[in-house]
């Protein structure tokens, strides 16, 4: 399994976006706009693959001096719990760091809550609801 960091705009962006409406948009009924994704563009992309098959994704986001926030996790649904996600985790705490922040925050969703806990994220705040499902702010310090 390859892990890499992917450039916005090109035939792997467009099927990273497939593998996370496949994953995190379709089974609540949603779909990505064309806004959301134009938000995108100054963001790390990064995909774990094997071949020419996407196995996995996530993204960060700037969000301050020192802080980077975490979104879009997705693994195929066949494959979640055979580490990919954790491979995903630990590269991007990596690069996070390469680049000299020092917090990772995501808003993750209420069933994923046990896997980031194990990671060494902690919940921050109480519980609220984003995009029709529950979700917890979780932060760790690099």
């Amino acid at each position: 399994m390859a892990l890499k960091i992917i450039d916005y705009g090109t035939p792997e962006y467009y099927q990273m976006i497939k593998l996370r409406e496949d994953i995190l948009r379709k089974p609540l009924g949603l779909e990505f706009s064309p806004e959301e994704l134009e938000k995108e563009k100054d963001n790390l992309l990064m995909v774990a693959c094997e071949d020419d098959k996407m196995l996995g994704c996530c993204m960060l986001v700037q969000e301050g001096a020192n802080t980077v926030r975490l979104r879009q996790m997705a693994v195929l649904n066949d494959l979640q719990g055979k580490g990919i996600g954790r491979a995903l985790m630990q590269f991007s705490e990596n690069l996070a760091r390469d680049r000299g922040f020092k917090t990772i925050t995501m808003h993750a969703r209420k069933g994923s809550v046990g896997f980031y806990e194990k990671m060494g994220y902690i919940r921050n705040g109480e519980e609220f609801e984003e995009i029709t499902i529950p979700h917890y702010v979780m932060e760790k310090q690099l």
